[in-house]
């Protein structure tokens, strides 16, 4: 344990994807654990903060609307007192981005910790804003990111255990919900959920793909179908129902992210691409099967021991090939060799 066992207010650092977000929370569960009487509080992007208010190991939040290159200067400043006039006397950092560094080194914070790197192997000059740098020794693109980002927490503490993700409290109003959802469906003996988009094409399994895998499914089980995601996702969701010879439902847009983990406790099955839903279903241990394009299992894995993956690790994955440039578009190798037979086989292990 650090030799330093009284700190009371921490600032954590989280301006980051929603996944990722969920991922943070396994260190945060461990800093609660190294720190049990600390007030713990997290600085998140707005469209997130569902995933960490209500949270068992986090006690308060900080909303920053932040936009790389984008923010106004006032809203910083605003970010900026509010961090000040709460006194923490320690800040932790997730996210490696030079502007929430930048203000908890101007707020005072007097111990502020962060990685040498996180996301990437390329170092730059945000630690110049950390007191002191955890290094991170593991492979990045072949050891989950849960694990990651707990050795920023094992490396400043000295606490050896592990922890999985930690989702806000499902309440009573979300399960009516997500009941309300399903009472919209056909009765069915399977319940069983689909996340059809990524976050960009990279991650997006071919339609024909779902399209094949729900109509074979729907032959062998009495199932109702639905899709989930973002508001953002209805359009694509839609063009892809109307290419089903299978009534599916489109719940996109329609769920809070409590919601939706309330739905997915109520679901017998989700079908899902690498996305942010993904990790918030794994907290349930849904029975999951998660399909990879540009990212690898490896890394991405859900932290749930009802998740099976499906990826072709192609040579072109991360780090050989990073960002979106991608040597087989417009059919990228890494999403079309995964072919809707293997997948159906492991979706009907796990529906029995």
């Amino acid at each position: 344990m650090n030799d330093k066992e009284n700190y009371s207010n921490i600032l954590v650092n989280a301006l980051v994807n929603l996944g990722d977000v969920v991922l943070i929370t396994s260190a945060i569960a461990l800093l609660k654990k190294a720190y049990p009487k600390s007030k713990i509080t997290v600085l998140v992007k707005p469209a997130v903060c569902q995933a960490v208010e209500n949270n068992p190991v986090i006690d308060d939040v900080i909303v920053f609307n932040y936009r790389p290159k984008q923010n106004s200067i006032s809203q910083t400043f605003r970010i900026l007192k509010d961090i000040k006039k709460r006194r923490f006397d320690l800040n932790i950092s997730f996210d490696r981005k030079l502007r929430p560094a930048l203000m908890c080194w101007l707020a005072n914070i007097p111990i502020r910790i962060g990685p040498d790197r996180v996301f990437e192997d390329k170092r730059n000059y945000v630690t110049w804003f950390y007191t002191k740098v955890i290094p991170i020794r593991c492979n990045l693109y072949n050891t989950l990111q849960a694990e990651i980002y707990q050795d920023i927490v094992r490396g400043f503490t000295g606490i050896k255990e592990h922890s999985k993700p930690v989702f806000s409290r499902i309440m009573p109003e979300n399960e009516q919900n997500a009941k309300k959802l399903l009472d919209e469906l056909p009765e069915a003996e399977k319940y069983i959920a689909l996340c059809v988009k990524g976050t960009h094409p990279m991650k997006t399994w071919p339609r024909e793909y779902f399209v094949e895998l729900v109509d074979t499914l729907n032959k062998y089980y009495n199932t109702s179908f639905f899709i989930v995601g973002a508001q953002n996702d209805i359009v694509y969701a839609d063009k892809v129902i109307e290419l089903m010879h299978t009534s599916v439902a489109n719940f996109c847009g329609r769920t809070s992210l409590i919601d939706l983990a309330a739905l997915m406790k109520k679901s017998d099955l989700l079908v899902t691409v690498d996305t942010g839903a993904a990790h918030i279903a794994a907290t349930t241990e849904i029975p999951m099967v998660v399909v990879y394009g540009c990212t690898s299992p490896k890394r991405w894995h859900p932290i749930n021991k009802n998740a099976y993956v499906f990826s072709s690790y192609e040579h072109c994955l991360p780090p050989n090939c990073l960002g979106r440039k991608c040597p087989s578009n417009p059919k990228p190798n890494c999403l079309w060799r995964v072919k809707p037979e293997a997948v159906l086989e492991q979706c009907k292990k796990l529906l029995g």
